[in-house]
């Protein structure tokens, strides 16, 4: 009877043990540390986040688990950017993931020519000179290039065709970040129709109400709003400014359209902040930046708010319906 007794006690034990052991294995799992850098906030970023985390997952990486994630957002601040860059080296980051434009990326190279970034931008990563080739990146950064400028004038046809009726256009842009080329792009394309281009600022909160109330007295019948990371975060206040002015604006990203914007063109920001982290999780597992080339986007979304166009008593035609990847009633 002891023995049995003495038996059970020995499976008992081992069977805790082997309970045990896959706990003490996942504890001392090595944690790896992403630098999250962004010049938004964490609530207009939060879809784009969790966008990220899918694709970390994709690799096996989950925040909490094996993977933890150090957030810095500038609020808009481009000027904190530098400094946000330089604590995530300090903190020992395994890697920056520079997120939302040109000054996130320039200020994470120049913090750490070894730390490797992936990022996501709007211009040309060769031009910009982030990368040596779209191909063979070289250096300690790789990511992917949205092309956003390119599609400045596209986005202007698509504003033509929904508003045929436009002689005078707006367009909105951040004087604090470089865009370059989309100003020329849309001169261009507003100069082959005669049409007159008015080039609005605002660079802060505060400074969206003066830009469209200064619409009327510039008798703009349209407006296009620029490529910008800061007016990405601020799309809320964009959008019931256009619908408060009745304005009808187009826009890069669908949020802007889902937010109750008329209509948008552009890649799927989702979609790119997927994959950004998959090129993250890749690189956390030992593949360099510079084997990983620059990726671009192969299809683009024309989103329609039908709601917003019969507010501003506008007709979609039906080539853009029928053209549209959706349609939001």
């Amino acid at each position: 009877m002891a023995s049995f007794i003495e038996r059970r006690r020995f499976l008992a034990t081992l069977g805790g043990s082997a309970v045990a052991w896959p706990l003490a294995a996942r504890a001392q799992q090595p944690v790896k540390k992403i630098g999250f850098l962004s010049v938004s906030s964490p609530d207009a970023h939060a879809p784009f986040v969790a966008a990220f985390n899918d694709g970390l997952k994709e690799t096996g990486f989950i925040e909490g688990q094996n993977l933890a994630i150090e957030y810095s957002w500038a609020e808009g601040r481009f000027d904190r950017l530098p400094a946000l860059a330089a604590d995530l080296i300090h903190n020992k980051v395994d890697v920056i993931a520079a997120m939302s434009g040109d000054p996130s990326i320039r200020a994470a190279i120049k913090a750490s020519s070894a730390i490797p970034v992936v990022f996501i931008t709007g211009s040309d990563p060769v031009q910009s000179g982030f990368v040596a080739s779209l191909a063979r990146p070289g250096g300690n950064a790789t990511g992917f290039s949205m092309i956003t400028t390119e599609l400045t004038a596209k986005r202007f046809e698509l504003l033509f065709e929904l508003v045929p009726q436009i002689r005078t256009i707006a367009l909105l842009v951040n004087p604090g970040y470089h865009r370059e080329g989309m100003i020329p792009r849309v001169q261009q394309a507003a100069s082959a129709k005669g049409i007159r281009l008015h080039i609005v600022h605002a660079s802060a909160k505060d400074e969206f109400e003066p830009a469209f109330a200064s619409l009327a007295g510039l008798k703009a019948d349209a407006l296009i709003v620029g490529t910008d990371p800061f007016f990405k975060s601020q799309r809320e206040q964009i959008v019931t400014l256009a619908s408060r002015y009745a304005v009808p604006a187009i826009y890069e990203w669908k949020e802007f359209a889902t937010a109750g914007g008329l209509i948008s063109y552009g890649a799927s920001l989702t979609s790119m902040y997927r994959q950004a982290g998959v090129y993250v999780g890749k690189v956390l597992k030992g593949t360099k930046p510079a084997d990983l080339p620059i990726q671009q986007p192969t299809n683009f979304e024309l989103v329609i708010n039908l709601k917003a166009a019969k507010a501003l008593g506008l007709t979609v035609p039906s080539t853009l319906l029928t053209s549209a990847d959706r349609v939001i009633e």
